[in-house]
């Protein structure tokens, strides 16, 4: 059993508890109660087809295990109340809407959205309050329970010494990139063209004419202009910040000026506002790149890359901190962060996941030789020219602990707070009343819910 509430599958399992349809529906009863919560055997039947659909390997005591990590975070549920750790409705309202805004992404439209669950996106918040708000409170107490636990450089030491040499994993190879990445400058000519589409634009919308319909005709935000540009519920920290200052300004159904970002040019309207939160929808049109503007770019690039390989004065490192443009790895001296893993070593086929063109890049570089200036897409979905470095290589190899010291210390410390975990439920399970159906009095559970349990 993970002791280890999973974000990701809560955030699965409280939309299926709503998405049930038509002859899916499976015949109910409440298989364990523990303080004042219930689990029903739906509950279970959802999630151990949640677990079927993931790929994972599945045991005869999977449906057991899944049933454990119910009850579990039931009795985590229980304690969060006792302890009165209760979250906010502001947070609670934050966490819907951003779950909903990934799945109105995976289904194309809040209209396919509601249309395959035959509900209105109201109705679906509403199904969401509940489960999301002891979700959060679940979590809150995972990290009463772990959020202290720490580990010594002698903890690490003493764990990886424990690991039978057999035992040891076996580490890809690995490799870190740094880059300086120069977004070409926008002409001003192409600039006002905009704008001045843009104004009209807006004075369609004081005319009268329906800001919905104008943003599905014109924006040009992919995600936002088939939703007729309405964004959702969001606070300041989801929205840039020149976004940001003019939509906490606006009254309901006023239309701002212009307002300039990074993506371009936007007119912006007031939906709603929620405690600190906005819903807005807004009409966004952006310059686009010339021809003569990338060439201007590749030619500073060409210089720098002459200057780099001239100068052992000028490192790439800092050469990216004073010119680089791409914000996500320009004040990390132009080191990428793998945005699988977080940390900034990548396995080569996590490059081809993340970065095809980068991958091709890589494929013909020597350790700290520089490729470039090629033309990339980044991720806000403009083109730029780029750098790259490779400054790392570590070969495939056996654990070990001077090369693989964080990655050790990761599993040190969750393995010493799933030992936390454990010994906190052994002390909290005689806490509350809990009852267990008998019918899963053949499951091997990890702990004693019932008198027939037996432990591992």
């Amino acid at each position: 059993m993970k002791n280890v509430v999973s974000i990701l599958f809560f955030a699965c399992l409280a939309f299926l508890a709503f998405g049930q349809k038509g002859d899916d529906k499976i015949i109910d009863g409440v298989v364990a109660v523990l303080g004042d919560n219930m689990v029903l055997k739906s509950e279970i039947e959802e999630q151990y087809n949640s677990f079927l659909t993931s790929g994972k390997p599945v045991n005869s005591n999977t449906r057991c295990e899944l049933f454990e990590e119910m009850l579990f975070n039931k009795l985590l549920l229980n304690q969060a109340k006792e302890d009165s750790l209760y979250v906010g409705e502001d947070q609670i309202n934050s966490e819907i809407d951003r779950r909903l805004r990934y799945f109105i992404q995976q289904f194309g439209s809040q209209q396919k959205l509601e249309e395959f669950y035959e509900k209105s996106l109201d109705e679906i918040k509403a199904e969401f309050h509940d489960p999301i708000e002891e979700q959060l409170m679940i979590q809150r107490m995972q990290g009463e329970v772990t959020g202290k636990v720490e580990v010594s450089p002698g903890d690490v030491k003493a764990f990886f010494n424990k690991i039978p040499k057999d035992s040891l994993p076996e580490i890809n190879a690995m490799v870190e990139i740094a880059q300086i990445v120069k977004k070409p400058p926008i002409d001003e000519a192409e600039k006002s063209k905009v704008r001045e589409k843009l104004v009209s634009i807006r004075e369609r919308v004081v005319a009268g004419e329906d800001f919905g319909t104008l943003a599905y005709l014109y924006s040009e935000d992919p995600g936002s202009a088939r939703e007729n540009g309405e964004l959702g519920y969001m606070s300041r920290g989801e929205l840039v910040p020149e976004f940001s200052a003019i939509a906490f300004t606006l009254e309901k159904d006023e239309v701002s000026g212009i307002v300039e970002t990074e993506f371009g040019f936007h007119i912006i309207q007031l939906l709603d506002r929620r405690g600190q939160q906005v819903n807005v929808r807004h009409i966004l049109m952006s310059p686009k790149v010339q021809p003569k503007d990338l060439i201007k770019a590749k030619l500073f690039l060409d210089s720098l890359k002459t200057n780099l390989n001239k100068y052992d004065s000028l490192t790439f490192e800092h050469a990216a901190m004073l010119y680089s443009e791409d914000k996500d790895s320009r004040n990390n001296g132009g080191v990428i962060v793998n945005p699988i893993t977080g940390s900034a070593e990548f396995e080569m086929d996590q490059i081809s996941q993340v970065d095809p063109s980068l991958y091709l890049m890589l494929d013909r570089l020597k350790l700290n030789e520089i490729a470039g200036p090629e033309i990339a897409q980044m991720r806000d979905g403009t083109r730029a020219y780029r750098l790259v470095k490779l400054i790392k290589v570590t070969e495939a190899h056996t654990a070990n602990l001077k090369q693989d010291y964080q990655r050790i210390q990761a599993l040190a410390l969750s393995t010493k707070q799933t030992d936390v975990v454990n010994q906190w439920i052994k002390d909290r399970v005689d806490s509350f009343y809990i009852r267990v159906d008998e019918s899963y009095a053949t499951c091997k559970f990890k702990y004693k819910w019932l008198a027939t349990s037996e432990e591992n």
